[in-house]
């Protein structure tokens, strides 16, 4: 199997096996010289880290990996994030101000609109996102994604997330949502999303942030760089009262028990039959395509490991350093994987190598999140109150990212 080479430490190659028992605790019997071997530090209980070298296709490569025991009553995960979806911060700075012991970045993101001169770049990530069961957002069109090609048949609404019962899944949450007015019902297709479908209807809330909405009415579902729609319109709806129209969307915070409307096309018609004083009642949810267990967190990416099977029409040709997390033990074990980006390993991962390493270690399923200037893996050293990053960022420091994964202990 392509990608699937052996692990080094050093200049010593070692199994796959030697690298799941030290993560384990366990001994290292014929596995590899005590020399070479990998060398695992227990972070927290049921938390342990260590790194390696892997031989790919375009070179040796250096990945740090984090275990993650969601079996062990102490050991919790959840979404990182700067407090509000459009904004960003470094992944150490979000571990510290939670207090987490470990994480790594997480989802694809709006990075730049050169496209749309005039237009902010809002920061917010592609997919959906949940924190402490609390929905935060849900996914752009496909077309208005960044990042790598996704393989055939994956959309934006995928998510790597963790359920109330403890235990990791791949799954898709798609948004379902309703707007009643005096003037009629109308579909939600959108929440706190950077991009909305044509000729929709998109709810931002407070935790939205303060930047431009203006963002979300441009590209089209299949061209993010097409111009921004000219057609839209913006209503300001306040403890469940029209308070404020406008013909563009705006900027601002958004005040607490208020829902900021915007449409585009259809949309923007449908709004601009209401008034000033109009009831008016949003809601909206994320609604799982095969779990029906309720999500304490969950973010996008893409998946490449499903049943132990890497999906079809993997990349195998563009490497890169790379972001990855992988599940295991039937949803008990969370694996975290990041490629060092310093320039002597840089050659990195194909995204098909990174299906392939996943499940070399030991997982079922496999998800691919935001990788390059963006992969930052963190931990605390034993005994420290505060994380370090481990890797060596390619653009020699960290990047600020929208989202990311923390790891949570309890004593």
């Amino acid at each position: 199997m392509r990608g699937s080479g052996p692990f080094r430490t050093g200049r010593t190659a070692v199994s796959a096996i030697a690298v799941l028992a030290t993560l384990a605790g366990a001994a290292l019997t014929g596995a590899a010289p005590a020399s070479g071997a990998p060398r695992a530090t227990q972070i927290a209980p049921g938390v342990r880290y260590a790194q390696f070298d892997i031989v790919a296709a375009k070179g040796v490569t250096h990945a740090h990996l984090l275990s993650v025991d969601l079996g062990n009553a102490r050991v919790r995960v959840n979404l990182l994030h700067p407090g509000a979806v459009a904004a960003r911060a470094a992944v150490s700075k979000l571990a510290n101000a939670r207090g987490a012991v470990a994480g790594v970045n997480g989802d694809f993101f709006n990075i730049s609109e050169v496209q749309h001169p005039g237009v902010t770049a809002t920061g917010a990530s592609v997919g959906p996102a949940t924190a402490s069961g609390l929905v935060l957002k849900s996914a752009v069109p496909n077309g208005q994604r960044f990042g790598p090609a996704m393989p055939p048949g994956v959309t934006t609404r995928a998510v790597l997330g963790v359920g109330t019962d403890r235990k990791a899944r791949l799954d898709d949450l798609a948004l379902s949502g309703s707007v009643a007015t005096p003037v009629g019902r109308f579909a939600l297709g959108g929440l706190n999303q950077y991009a909305l479908p044509v000729g929709s209807i998109g709810a931002f809330t407070p935790v939205w942030g303060s930047v431009s909405r203006a963002r979300s009415v441009c590209g089209t579902d299949t061209d993010r760089a097409a111009p921004c729609g000219t057609d839209t319109y913006e209503v300001t709806v306040r403890r469940g009262r029209v308070v404020r129209m406008a013909d563009s969307p705006g900027s601002g915070a958004i005040a607490a028990n208020t829902t900021v409307l915007v449409g585009r096309e259809t949309g923007a018609q449908q709004l601009r039959k209401l008034f000033v004083g109009a009831k008016v009642t949003v809601k909206s949810r994320l609604v799982a395509s095969t779990s029906h267990i309720p999500y304490r967190f969950a973010l996008g990416g893409y998946p490449v490991l499903r049943g132990g099977r890497p999906l079809s029409g993997l990349d195998n040709n563009t490497a890169a350093v790379r972001t990855a997390a992988g599940i295991a033990n039937g949803g008990r074990k969370l694996l975290l994987l990041a490629v060092d980006g310093a320039p002597e390993y840089r050659s990195g991962l194909t995204v098909a190598e990174v299906a392939a390493t996943m499940r070399t270690l030991g997982s079922v399923d496999a998800f691919n999140l935001d990788g390059g200037g963006s992969t930052t893996f963190v931990t605390r050293a034993p005994g420290a109150s505060r994380v370090t990053v481990r890797n060596h960022p390619t653009g020699g420091a960290e990047r600020p990212v929208p989202n990311a994964i923390g790891v949570f202990t309890t004593s």
